[in-house]
């Protein structure tokens, strides 16, 4: 499994905006009514989200920049996973590189190595790629699984949407 990069806001400031500002401007007076239902469907399966600890909608250029260097040091899934984890449950600023470095760390990279990525432009090449590849491909929002490199789904599915898609993949 590989994580592939697609900024839903490439455009926002490297320094994000804030979340109450994000969620007006794109979702009008039905955006509490968005993450409500998200954090329900979140709550049957054991996620907490927490939408009421963002406090900055970010830009995820460098997020995306730290799986491409997780994935280097086969820590890709981990990665994901704590960025998922601080942003989602922990309300963390994603663009502060001192929060994904230590954010880094808890996937198992170090620290240190992580900051001084973060503080050039590695990687960058790599996402921005990977970003317009994907939306040259049609791929205009997340999630969105491929399948053996042949079957695309898009859009949060049921388990058995997914094995269905992945069997199909296969027998192409």
């Amino acid at each position: 499994m590989r994580w592939l990069p697609f900024q839903l806001n490439p455009d926002l400031p490297e320094t994000g905006i804030s979340r109450e500002d994000y969620v007006a401007r794109k979702f009008g007076t039905r955006g509490k009514g968005v993450n409500a239902r998200v954090t329900a469907a979140g709550a049957q399966v054991g996620i907490p989200f927490a939408y009421e600890k963002m406090q900055v909608q970010p830009n995820t250029l460098n997020a995306h920049r730290l799986l491409h260097l997780a994935e280097r040091a086969d820590r890709q899934d981990a990665m994901a996973e704590e960025l998922f984890r601080a942003h989602f449950i922990e309300g963390a600023n994603l663009t502060d590189k001192n929060v994904l470095a230590d954010i880094a760390a808890r996937a198992g990279l170090d620290r240190e190595e992580v900051a001084a990525y973060l503080a050039g432009d590695a990687g960058r090449d790599a996402v921005e790629r990977g970003d317009t590849e994907a939306r040259a491909a049609g791929i205009g929002g997340v999630p969105f699984f491929i399948f053996n490199r042949k079957l695309g789904v898009s859009g949060a599915q049921d388990p058995q949407t997914l094995l269905e898609a992945m069997e199909e993949a296969i027998k192409q």
